[in-house]
């Protein structure tokens, strides 16, 4: 059971890199919400500033709900990387989207590279594959494969003979 983990510095710099920053708020899109910071929603609206202390405390304060929703709907025990590379998916796509996932259910049977596998499921927005998608989905994937249960699993595939 993931438990009581926490998103470590190098999850954060994922995030960071994936999200961007802006110190102005923004939509990205006119349905989005008004975003400020790296993907900060809460409260914001049109015309809001920030600054990278700020930026830096919302995230902390955001990543913590992913945090959360990995540490209560994962019943298997994970590493660091395989933590880190599911709190950013979730902070990406909200525990909802994660708790009705194959990805989750893999996990949760012990299905580590079939998991592993469903990563870039998550690659579109409207219906479309998003090229930012992709790349934050292959950056999560090689992350959750860095991961000593998916390592275990590859290496008992291999002394199958189903490498």
């Amino acid at each position: 059971m993931a438990g009581d983990m926490r998103y470590s510095k190098d999850g954060r710099e994922l995030t960071k890199l994936f999200e961007g920053c802006v110190f102005t708020a923004m939509k990205p899109v006119p349905t989005d919400p008004w975003t400020i910071g790296y993907g900060h929603t809460k409260g914001v609206r049109k015309g809001m500033q920030c600054d990278e202390a700020m930026a830096e405390e919302w995230l902390i304060q955001d990543v913590a709900d992913a945090e959360k929703a990995v540490n209560l709907f994962v019943y298997q025990k994970l590493d660091q990387e395989e933590f880190d590379a599911l709190v950013d998916f979730v902070f990406n796509l909200g525990s909802g989207n994660f708790l009705r996932s194959t990805l989750l259910l893999r996990i949760n049977e012990g299905d580590w590279l079939g998991a592993a596998a469903e990563f870039d499921r998550w690659n579109k927005a409207g219906g479309k594959v998003l090229a930012g998608l992709v790349r934050r989905r292959d950056a999560e994937e090689k992350l959750f494969r860095q991961g000593d249960n998916v390592k275990a699993a590859q290496a008992r595939r291999k002394s199958d003979g189903k490498a």
